[in-house]
């Protein structure tokens, strides 16, 4: 039997501590694995993802020291140095690279609010090196109002700590596992070109549908309708859903199997009246449906459809990469908002707390 072998089986056959950390991390995987499989659209399931991590990352750790192999070692020191380097030069310079990403979405899209995100976000990393300069590289500066100062970069970390949350979510969203036995295919608006055209991203997401329909015909089962869904807005000829079924039908997609929604203004309607317009066609609301959208706003659309009662996950069709950017900080921003009572408040409760830290030094309490 391997020397390494060896030594792993007499750790947990001597050593309690290891037995008991190996027992948490596996504790620490179930409770993840459970709780993603039995709803993706959970927040907190980023949480359950990163405390197994970490605590793997740990027993690996554990491992590496206590099975005392130095070639073990060596490799292991140099893949955490690699990893610690990597993680240091890209939040050091993330500036730098949302400068340059800015630059290339305006160059190739319009010059809206939503495509100067990434911008206006690089501007606001530099605002908080400046603070940080102001309050702790300054002699002269005050201690209360170097903790006033340090209430920008700690509100900065609580934000960073709610995106990264959002972001492990997003990303375990887009290995959901696919079931082919759907009903009702909803694919979600995005508004028209000239009034009348579908855009690029919408026609991203019918494809996606209509591969999906096709998968599940080939996987023996019936091909699902389509329900295109979205509203006519202010400078819109047709409704996006109509623009949608049309697009559809040029791609193959027999009429028949195509239902429209045209009544929705945003995702969260987009929901609610889709999931009324398969309830009406199937007669009950014992129909399996999925939805398509973008693969940056799939997370989102799952917490509308949830709120919505709709029992459904979403599948993401391609975005171009240069523009997922603007289009992840769009996503977290709408996140927060629907969110926005627990975020001001642990934002308030941050402000106070310095406040009062900044006041208690002012009168010599401490």
């Amino acid at each position: 039997m391997p020397s390494g072998l060896n030594t792993l089986l007499f750790l947990f056959s001597q050593n309690r501590a290891f037995s008991y950390f190996t027992i948490l991390v596996a504790i620490a995987a179930v409770t993840f694995i459970f709780s993603w499989l039995s709803d993706p659209r959970r927040l907190i399931n980023g949480v359950f993802f990163t405390f197994f991590i970490a605590s793997l990352g740990a027993w690996f750790t554990f491992l590496v020291y206590a099975t005392n192999l130095p070639s073990f070692r060596k490799v292991y020191l140099w893949a955490l140095a690699i990893l610690a380097v990597t993680v240091a030069v890209i939040v050091s310079f993330s500036w730098i690279l949302l400068l340059w990403n800015s630059y290339v979405v305006l160059k190739h899209e319009s010059h809206t609010l939503p495509n100067l995100l990434t911008l206006i976000l690089a501007g606001a990393m530099l605002g908080l090196w400046v603070f940080i300069f102001i309050g702790h590289f300054t002699r002269s500066t005050p201690t209360g109002l170097r903790l006033i100062l340090d209430i920008f970069p700690t509100v900065a970390v609580y934000l960073a700590a709610v995106m990264y949350n959002f972001l492990v979510n997003l990303l375990l969203y887009q290995i959901v596992p696919r079931r082919y036995q759907q009903n009702y295919l909803i694919v979600l608006g995005a508004g028209l070109i000239h009034g009348d055209q579908i855009s690029n991203i919408q026609a991203a997401r019918i494809n996606r549908a209509i591969q999906f329909a096709y998968h599940q015909q080939e996987k023996g089962q019936p091909l699902p309708k389509f329900i295109m869904s979205g509203g006519q807005g202010p400078n819109e000829k047709i409704s996006e859903a109509a623009a949608m079924a049309a697009y559809a039908i040029k791609r193959g997609v027999p009429k028949e199997l195509i239902l429209l929604e045209d009544q929705s203004r945003n995702t969260e309607q987009n929901m609610e009246f889709s999931q009324i317009v398969a309830y009406n066609d199937y007669g009950n609301d014992n129909f399996k449906a999925c939805f398509f959208t973008s693969n940056y706003h799939v997370f989102r659309s799952a917490i509308y459809a949830k709120r919505a009662g709709l029992d459904a996950n979403g599948i993401g069709s391609y975005t171009r990469p240069y523009y997922l950017p603007n289009a992840v900080l769009r996503e977290f921003a709408g996140m927060f908002v629907m969110n926005r009572l627990r975020h001001f408040t642990a934002m308030a409760l941050i402000v106070a707390g310095y406040i009062a830290l900044a006041i208690c030094k002012l009168l010599n309490v401490f």
